[in-house]
């Protein structure tokens, strides 16, 4: 039995409009292989990171004549001869922070070049000396220098407690190497707490080049749990301590180094870990194909805070690097 063709009284339904497409995200290749790189940073770091809880070894002093001789050579660079500097001046002292001072080891070459001053290693927010270990390995290895890692609780709620801090592990590091000043490397929330005591506590007088790794000299507008830790919020654009960063310093000694990541997703925008102010001798090197927490293990960064810490002059004011496998 053949059917009746259907009933065709209704009209057709008309199409639905086609929408516009959105822009989507385009991950471009290299920020793919940062985050894959990052992640690896990361779960290699956990594994480390168990390393760096305990504190370093003491170790003893060196001898009087040795120390002499050897603040004698740094006293170009400071005081005359071996005499010792007064010590620095410290505005803004937070009523809280202790005031023993606390030994802090110095491990590497005791031959080193007497000229040479050791570095002091500050690692960034709930992390530990164990981020350091390329990058030490880098400078006491290549460069013979005498290194020095500093561990500051991650209960520490505030930038310049933790400044003052540095300031009396400073000077032991003074009086265990004869040497008047030091340098000074920090990742992140480390370079900024560095920055803080060079600028505002008077610590130019004892730090010949500070150089930081991706720190939030601006202010960052991404920080995981800024509403629930102070440091933390300090870190904001805006925050009082990094409104003190803006005022005048006039005289300034130190010289600044900061290598700032295109790819950092926790510097936002990433040129934030730029330091821009107008009375500091600095320089800013652009680092490409890697993120934030790269930054303290790339061998091709080691290389160049290495080359930083051996040269007087640093050069051009935006110097790429890159490496193997961060070429972009």
């Amino acid at each position: 039995m053949k059917l009746p063709p259907p009933l065709s009284f209704l009209p057709p339904l008309p199409s639905p409009p086609r929408l516009p497409r959105l822009p989507g995200p385009r991950l471009s290749s290299a920020l793919v292989g940062a985050t894959a790189l990052e992640l690896a940073v990361l779960a290699g770091h956990l594994i480390t990171y168990p390393l760096g809880l305990t504190p370093e070894r003491p170790e003893s002093p060196e001898h009087p004549e040795s120390r002499a001789g050897s603040a004698g050579s740094a006293g170009s660079a400071g005081s005359a001869g071996s005499e010792r500097p007064e010590s620095p001046a410290r505005t803004d002292r937070p009523e809280n922070a202790p005031s023993r001072p606390l030994a802090l080891p110095v491990t590497g070459d005791p031959t080193a070049p007497a000229a040479a001053p050791p570095v002091v290693l500050l690692h960034g927010f709930i992390d530990n000396r164990s981020v350091f270990l390329v990058l030490r390995r880098a400078l006491t290895r290549h460069g013979h220098r005498r290194t020095a890692s500093l561990n500051y609780s991650p209960l520490t709620r505030d930038i310049r407690a933790a400044a003052a801090l540095l300031g009396r592990q400073v000077e032991a590091v003074r009086a265990r190497t004869g040497h008047d000043r030091v340098d000074i490397v920090g990742h992140s929330l480390g370079g900024l707490i560095a920055r803080y005591y060079v600028q505002r506590l008077g610590g130019d007088r004892r730090v010949r080049t500070l150089v930081t790794l991706g720190t939030p000299h601006g202010g960052t507008a991404v920080a995981p749990g800024a509403g629930l830790h102070p440091i933390v919020r300090q870190m904001r654009g805006g925050s009082p301590v990094i409104e003190e960063l803006r005022l005048p310093a006039p005289g300034c000694r130190t010289r600044f180094v900061s290598f700032w990541a295109e790819l950092d997703q926790v510097m936002v925008p990433a040129e934030t870990a730029c330091v821009d102010h107008p009375d500091l001798d600095a320089v800013n090197v652009r680092v490409t194909g890697i993120g934030h927490l790269a930054l303290p293990v790339h061998p091709a960064v080691a290389a160049a805070v290495r080359e930083v810490l051996e040269t007087p002059e640093t050069g051009e004011a935006d110097v790429p690097v890159t490496g193997a496998t961060s070429a972009a």
